[in-house]
């Protein structure tokens, strides 16, 4: 299938300006096509390929016209990433949106799902009009836009309610509206879901319980972040409700994966929706010739950066992601973090799900439960002369910074070896810094920074404490480590 499906794809453009520049209509195997097309990152598509003729890029990468661009910030750019969203691809992302029913359908063959309205959290579809004809937005409030005939009225927020800008305003509109219908669904990025809970529960003056608000839901859809911070709080909320979770890995450049087993064991990457897979290992994205594998050689348990070639035009793609192959029939894997975000002052690279993990432990020893978080490392200072790691971290309830620090540090011990060796004898690290902050503080500093909802997610790991500045000066936060 990943052989017919490159294939196709270098069909297709050849005769693009990208197609002939590297050869296309002599490729014939993967290999050949390894050879000719090198490994590039966003920066190097929108300076070659993208810019110049930006926003009428149709022929550039990939055959026009292209109507839609999405825009993504991913976690660590300030600016917006604008990728190119062709018609394939909006064809394909359907196709892999009914992929997720039938996975539900599978599990639950009674399912009456389609019975009742389907929530789904998306960014507006107001979107940004760049040129006559070509237009910009988050993928969610595309998609809300391209949604198909037969899901129209079946899904809210719909009409003038899905254009609202404004996440907040939104979803307390969208509350009281949600809770008189017969909700089945609801699809979303974890954390705003969560808050969107919140706000239905204020609205109707309930209990924190998803039974009670929506009694037919069936299917929590989520995707964008780990889960694992967020599933105690999950659990909570879902006590007694019939629903179940199913995972999917969407990103702006394309829809990766969709969870076809139980929550935590991995998702199954799509590979017959125009999107062709390679794996290079993280170290090795700064080579000149890294060794790039694909679906037929990869190995299951090795940590990879994931890279997509796409029928909207991304050849070689670096994703951003880190992923790791559980099974390979059929091919599964565990989204493990950023190739951005390994934490390491002193060569213990802590990579994104051993910190979510960690976090999660720690807040489960003392009784707690994760709300949000995020890391940065910490120089060596004159107070210290070894570095460290600052955690900002929101709980569900008051708590003890030194004990959850302490906690932390034993968890962070437990699934990294090499922070566990810095650390003995309080010798090559500091313990974490940790500040607890109150209630709603990442909601409102991602407020301020104008990425609160839809698919803007709070950043795990940024470069230090500074960007992080705006956050720390609340005033109700506490602090452990003075």
């Amino acid at each position: 299938m990943q052989r017919r499906v490159l294939a196709g794809l270098v069909r297709v453009a050849a005769r693009t300006a990208f197609g002939r520049a590297h050869d296309f209509a002599a490729i014939d195997t993967v290999q050949d096509y390894q050879r000719r097309v090198p490994l590039r990152d966003y920066d190097a598509f929108w300076t070659q390929w993208w810019g110049p003729g930006f926003p009428h890029v149709g022929g550039a990468t990939w055959p026009g016209p292209i109507r839609y661009f999405a825009n993504s910030s991913g976690t660590t750019r300030a600016s917006t990433k604008r990728l190119p969203l062709s018609r394939a691809m909006v064809r394909g992302n359907r196709l892999a949106a009914l992929d997720v029913l039938a996975w539900h359908f599978a599990v639950r063959p009674a399912s009456r799902m389609l019975g009742g309205p389907g929530i789904f959290l998306s960014g507006s579809t107001r979107l940004e009009v760049l040129a006559p004809g070509v237009r910009a937005g988050d993928l969610s409030g595309i998609a809300a836009v391209e949604r198909p005939a037969w899901a129209r009225g079946r899904v809210l927020p719909d009409g003038d309610l899905a254009e609202v800008t404004d996440w907040q305003a939104k979803m307390k509109a969208l509350a009281p509206l949600a809770l008189r219908q017969p909700v089945t669904s609801i699809s979303g990025t974890a954390s705003w879901m969560l808050l969107f809970f919140e706000t239905a529960a204020a609205a109707r003056q309930l209990t924190d319980r998803l039974q009670t608000l929506f009694p037919a839901l069936e299917l929590l859809v989520h995707g964008g972040v780990g889960f694992a911070p967020y599933r105690d709080r999950f659990a909570h909320w879902m006590e007694g409700s019939r629903a179940l979770t199913r995972e999917v890995y969407a990103a702006s450049e394309g829809f990766i994966a969709v969870a076809d087993r139980g929550d935590g064991e991995g998702v199954r990457l799509l590979l017959d929706r125009g999107i062709f897979f390679e794996f290079v290992r993280p170290a090795e994205l700064g080579s000149s010739a890294p060794e790039r594998r694909w679906i037929s050689d990869a190995v299951e348990g090795e940590e990879y950066a994931l890279v997509v070639t796409t029928n909207s035009g991304l050849w070689s793609y670096v994703l951003g992601d880190t992923v790791r192959l559980t099974t390979r029939k059929p091919p599964r894997i565990l989204v493990t973090g950023r190739t951005s975000w390994s934490l390491s002052v002193a060569g213990e690279h802590l990579i994104g799900a051993e910190l979510d993990a960690a976090v999660t432990e720690a807040a489960r020893a003392i009784g707690r439960q994760v709300v949000e978080y995020s890391a940065a490392p910490v120089q060596p200072d004159a107070r210290d002369a070894r570095a460290g790691h600052l955690f900002a971290v929101e709980l569900d309830a008051p708590a003890e910074p030194d004990r959850f620090g302490r906690a932390l540090d034993a968890a962070l011990k437990r699934v990294n070896a090499d922070y566990a060796a810095h650390r003995a004898g309080e010798f090559g690290l500091r313990q974490p810094d940790i500040r607890l902050l109150a209630a709603g503080s990442f909601a409102r500093w991602m407020q301020q920074r104008g990425k609160l909802g839809a698919q803007n997610k709070v950043p795990r790991v940024v470069d230090g404490p500074e960007s992080l500045a705006s956050l720390l000066t609340n005033p109700d936060s506490i602090r452990s480590n003075e």
